[in-house]
């Protein structure tokens, strides 16, 4: 199998069908910048391929290797009218055939984005979240207590 480079993913898509298929791959495959939380996705209704560059990029090939044979699972099973989501049982059949992944690991830098905590004053209940969060507009979801943003130091004591 050849390197994957950002100009040759519709080749080397076609190869893996082929070599693990034994099928061919006849429509399009192509990076999109803008999935941010999966390694990549199927379109049914456009029959593309779509596979997350960041993956290729953090991770390396064999990990880009898996989320494509992951996603030609769901396009060859559509194809042939067979059931292709996650819970149907073709699916899961066919990936443990072709030892295709059932879930793509976490990309380093989404690990490394930092947690905030909320906390409520009257409760007490803590909340983490990834982005900020509006306390004077927003309070707590469990008794409708204020928020107050909580600082490294303030997390220890708890």
């Amino acid at each position: 199998m050849r390197e994957i480079t950002m100009h040759n993913l519709q080749q080397i898509v076609e190869e893996i069908s082929v070599a693990w298929f034994n099928r061919p791959f006849v429509d399009k495959a192509r990076y999109n910048n803008r999935l941010q939380t999966t390694g990549g996705r199927y379109l049914p209704g456009k029959r593309i391929i779509e596979i997350n560059p960041k993956y290729l990029q953090e991770l390396g090939q064999e990990e880009t290797i898996g989320i494509i044979k992951h996603e030609l699972c769901h396009y060859h099973l559509h194809i042939e009218g067979k059931g292709y989501g996650h819970r149907d049982p073709e699916f899961r059949e066919l990936l443990r055939q072709t030892k295709s992944p059932r879930f793509c690991n976490m990309l380093p830098s989404v690990k490394e984005k930092k947690l905030l905590y909320y906390r409520c004053t009257k409760c007490k209940h803590v909340y983490k979240r990834r982005k900020t969060v509006n306390t004077r507009k927003y309070g707590c979801g469990k008794c409708g207590g204020k928020l107050k943003k909580l600082e490294n130091t303030e997390l220890l004591e708890k």
